[in-house]
């Protein structure tokens, strides 16, 4: 039994030691862990590249100015495919991803134990997947062009659009569903009139949110064959024609301030 002496000269600690002895050992680990990583990431380096970059970049930097203006109109059409990609690839992944959505959420899937197991891989396949892979492959597939282009835009936002929607689904007022089914309603009119309205808005902002990024996705489809503004820019790489290049990245630029401005106006008046 402890004195009062021995309790007075007992000190408040904040951890005790063997919580400190595991606090030190995982720095101990994660140092260790960022020391290897570095060798892995260095071992193939040329440093001497490295130490060359900023001269490179300044002397890339002063051939792209002056951007040479006269070639926008060469890059209008382009501009209509990739504002093209992100529209019909958005309007595509919304047709799948609403009936993965239904059957990946618990309230609505006909099965918790199939349906939405296979549906969740869906998702997450989807969103596992960057949308250059995606085009990559279609390209490999379909050819070179802008169906690719849409297509890839469509399979990479299944998931984003599924995974958000069905969240939604599962969060709606359950009151309202069971108050629609007590009137005697079939599973298709408590659809249409419990589950549906309130994921309207939810639904109207998902999808804007995803044109919006879709846009600046599919700005650089074109670097792996898939159509838009993508492809002027890998042209003008291939042949260094870097004041092109300065004007395609102001256009990608301000098409992607304008989408961003436009797609906050409409969730501002949906929400």
């Amino acid at each position: 039994m402890m004195t009062m002496t021995d309790l007075a000269h007992r000190t408040w600690r904040r951890r005790s030691t063997r919580k400190e002895l595991a606090l030190w050992l995982g720095w101990l680990l994660l140092v260790a862990l960022f020391v290897f990583c570095w060798q892995v990431m260095t071992e193939s380096t040329i440093w001497a590249f490295v130490t060359d970059a900023p001269r490179q970049a300044a002397d890339i930097g002063s051939r792209m100015f002056p951007p040479r203006w006269e070639y926008i109109p060469a890059l209008l059409e382009p501009l209509w495919d990739t504002l093209n990609i992100a529209t019909l690839g958005t309007l595509l992944a919304l047709f799948m991803a609403v009936p993965v959505a239904f059957m990946a959420a618990r309230n609505t899937t006909p099965s918790t134990r199939f349906v939405r197991p296979v549906a969740l891989l869906i998702i997450v396949a989807s969103r596992s997947i960057n949308s250059l892979i995606w085009a990559l492959l279609l390209v490999a597939v379909i050819g070179p062009g802008v169906m690719a282009g849409i297509v890839a835009i469509a399979l990479r936002s299944i998931g984003f659009v599924a995974k958000l929607l069905y969240e939604a689904i599962e969060e709606i007022d359950e009151a309202q569903v069971e108050a629609v089914a007590a009137t005697g309603a079939s599973k298709a009119q408590v659809m249409d009139y419990a589950v549906v309205p309130q994921i309207l808005p939810a639904f109207a902002g998902i999808t804007v949110f995803r044109w919006d990024i879709n846009i600046r996705e599919s700005t650089v489809l074109g670097l792996v064959g898939a159509g838009g503004l993508g492809l002027r820019l890998q042209e003008s790489l291939n042949v260094l024609a870097w004041p092109q290049v300065t004007v395609i990245f102001i256009l990608i630029l301000i098409t992607v301030l304008v989408s961003e401005w436009v797609s906050a106006k409409v969730r501002h008046a949906i929400i």
